[in-house]
């Protein structure tokens, strides 16, 4: 089995809309840690209906196409695939309840070589349905582990961002719950790996681990806190590649580094002093 490159970066994909409501986003924020001090009355505007106010990570939910890779006349070992690199821009803010449609495509696919993988770059575009107006743009690389030396182009990749060299200007210490990732994922990915112990055990983890856009989501909390001052006008987009994964109930500790409206930033597991996200680069306004 081989990837189909023709007919993967050809893929006409069918439109996907989706309804949300003020529960949904609740649902999201706290399934991203929001609200862990509930008397915090920034993080309560995310977690509590009145004047509600929606995470800007949460975009990566909205009109989520599922797992199209693991059709099989795209030709990729879909078990061995990675969750490699993701971003997100915010074009208008995101309602608290909405009717959105997301079109999706895939960008390009670059092969690595035999025993190297490939890499599969995909966009989705997320628009507000009563409107036309485009609320944000998702990019997102997957890393295909098994699919290197399929014939496809084998152009160099983009570079990933280089946080700085010198101390972060400031840290941000978010706790996760034990539970974080059963919450999470009724947001959408139902993957067993972070529900189901022995399913978690077979991949070769302790436990079920925490959903990389979770992990995400603590960082973009960091980011909205510290350089945005919980106002999520100000925050226009981010970008991070995923390292290592997350166990629920760890600490992820983010390192920020501010010039002017470029925000680099890092993400450790405080426990295990493991980076789990890195070569993080968000814009706000």
């Amino acid at each position: 089995m081989a990837i189909d490159y023709d007919k993967l970066v050809n893929w006409k994909f069918d439109p996907i809309e989706q309804h949300y409501t003020s529960k949904d986003s609740i649902l999201y924020a706290l399934g991203v840690g929001v609200s862990m001090d509930p008397l915090d009355m920034d993080q309560l505007r995310f977690t509590y209906e009145e004047d509600q106010l929606a995470l800007p990570t949460m975009a990566v939910v909205l009109a989520y196409p599922g797992f199209f890779l693991k059709q099989p006349e795209f030709g990729v070992d879909w078990v061995k695939i990675l969750h490699g690199e993701q971003g997100i821009q915010i074009h208008k803010p995101l309602p608290a309840a909405g009717h959105v449609v997301g079109e999706n495509r895939i960008t390009e696919i670059i092969d690595k070589g035999e025993g190297k993988g490939a890499l599969i770059f995909s966009e989705r575009k997320v628009y507000d349905k009563p409107t036309g107006d485009l609320l944000c743009t998702l990019t997102s690389t997957t890393f295909a582990r098994g699919d290197g030396g399929f014939g496809g182009p084998k152009i160099e990749a983009p570079k990933p961002h280089a946080v700085p060299d010198r101390e972060p200007d400031s840290v941000v210490e978010l706790p996760t719950l034990p539970q974080a990732a059963l919450i999470y994922r009724l947001s959408g990915d139902f993957n067993p790996l972070h529900a189901d112990p022995r399913v978690a055990e077979a991949a070769g983890f302790k436990a079920p681990i925490l959903h990389g856009l979770a992990t995400l989501g603590a960082a973009g909390h960091a980011i909205l806190k510290d350089a945005c001052g919980y106002n999520p006008d100000r925050f226009a987009s981010l970008r991070l590649r995923f390292t290592s994964p997350v166990y629920p109930g760890e600490t992820i500790v983010t390192e920020i580094w501010k010039d002017g409206q470029d925000v680099s930033f890092r993400s450790r597991v405080k426990e295990r002093d493991v980076v789990v996200l890195n070569n993080g680069h968000a814009v706000v306004k």
